[in-house]
């Protein structure tokens, strides 16, 4: 070979592949969308089964609300479990598992006639199925696909709950009202069946399983073992976390969370707005548009998370929220008027905008275990949710109306905001990196 034909060769062989377009992370994150936008029928469907489950069996609001409160807190509970879970056995599995587990659940409550059956089958193994699929498997994919844009990432994935019930939710609401509450809850089945085979033919648990780093990473990363004790590893990372005062105000916080949203509004909105003489269809939709904004405030909340103090922008939130559901009680009424629009938009922008920055936190401040941190924290969400879905139905029973339980879930969210703005920062090195990364700090 001549002189210049190896020096040609050496500079061809020092060309950099060309790398794809689109980064395969975000096909992942694709992937991920779609999956909790299916699964997210389930949790259109509660507030929608109040009333016509107290016609048909004559169940009271509050027995109904105890098996919604149930569903709420196994989806809390389960979440950190599960993101150990998919450590262990990884993401592809715990998902398909946890979909078919929320099919069967909602299949099964078409054949119900006790009010424990109800508690069985949309508490219990709706329950369990939808804390697998819960806010932790959004924060397990961003955190070993993407290195940077996590914020923005996590906010779409976050959004995507929102998308489910725009698409579920006015279309449930119409077979309900049309013709009954069971072809609704077939159709959550078949929805959370649907997905099953996106997620185990296109979802991949990690980038080193087709070669790739992680977007935005200068190194590849190696695919970590298996984790085995998952059950051990998850309860041992909270015994830790206890420890530390930011811990418990973001368990605090996204407590609060919970019980002004899932709890509050996804689960007593409709009958609420029902009681005020508009149609069920109706609320409904007002729900589902809700919904639409919530995806707009929610990937601009992950967006801001990428560029400004977490901590302020949860106190922002919390405030807005709390002010918002104090005058919510004067808007109800038979007809849509331009001031509920606006609660409705300006409560859409707010929903879960709350995310973003309090995953960012969690990453902060402990590191590679922030998954199962905020799975922990995300169990404080869903508690919160499950207490004010039974407390409300409890208080609608006993006074005949959901005013004071908007009042108080109002002064509630002030009481967040004052607690978001308490939490510490974290000391960063000179690297302008959170210092000791990996474990949490004492308090």
């Amino acid at each position: 070979m001549t002189q210049t034909s190896e020096a040609a060769a050496v500079v061809e062989d020092s060309k950099p592949t060309r790398s794809p377009r689109i980064n395969r992370a975000w096909f992942v994150a694709a992937v991920t969308f779609v999956t909790i936008v299916g699964a997210a029928a389930f949790r259109s469907l509660p507030g929608l089964l109040i009333d016509p489950l107290h016609a048909e069996f004559g169940w009271s609001r509050g027995t109904i609300g105890a098996a919604v409160s149930v569903n709420l807190a196994l989806y809390g509970l389960t979440a950190p479990f599960a993101a150990a879970l998919m450590d262990r056995f990884g993401i592809r599995r715990v998902v398909a598992v946890a979909l078919t587990v929320i099919a069967v659940g909602s299949g099964l409550t078409v054949w119900m006639t006790a009010a424990w059956q109800l508690v069985l089958c949309w508490g219990l193994l709706v329950g369990l199925g939808s804390g697998s699929m819960a806010l932790a498997f959004a924060a397990t994919v961003t955190n070993r696909w993407f290195s940077t844009r996590r914020g923005l990432v996590s906010g779409i994935l976050t959004a995507g709950s929102a998308s489910g019930q725009l698409i579920f939710l006015p279309l449930l609401s119409w077979m309900v009202e049309r013709y009954d509450w069971r072809p609704a809850a077939v159709t959550v089945a078949l929805a959370a069946l649907a997905v099953v085979p996106f997620v185990w033919l296109l979802l991949r648990d990690h980038p080193a399983d087709v070669g790739l780093k992680p977007y935005g990473a200068a190194d590849f990363v190696p695919k970590p073992a298996p984790v085995t004790g998952a059950a051990r590893r998850t309860v041992g990372v909270l015994l830790s976390a206890v420890r530390t005062g930011p811990f418990w105000l973001l368990a605090g916080t996204f407590a609060i969370c919970g019980a002004s949203t899932n709890g509050l509004v996804q689960t007593h909105f409709v009958p609420a707005a029902h009681d005020h003489g508009l149609p069920v269809t109706t609320a409904a939709s007002l729900l589902a548009v809700i919904g639409v904004f919530d995806v707009v405030g929610t990937i601009a909340s992950g967006w801001f998370t990428d560029r400004f103090e977490p901590r302020r922008l949860l106190a922002v939130y919390y405030a807005l929220r709390g002010i918002s559901l104090l005058f919510l009680p004067m808007l109800l009424g038979p007809a849509i008027h331009p001031p509920m629009i606006f609660f409705i938009v300006f409560y859409g922008l707010d929903w879960v905008a709350t995310v973003p920055p309090t995953l960012a936190l969690c990453r902060e401040h402990y590191g590679e275990d922030s998954a199962i941190v905020f799975g922990w924290v995300l169990a404080s969400h869903q508690i919160g949710a499950a207490l004010v879905a039974y407390l409300g139905g409890v208080a609608r029973d006993a006074f005949g109306t959901y005013d004071m339980v908007w009042y108080a879930s109002g002064a509630l969210c002030a009481a967040a905001a004052l607690m978001a703005l308490v939490i510490r920062r974290r000391p960063v090195t000179a690297a302008g990196n959170p210092a000791a990364v990996g474990g949490p700090l004492p308090a």
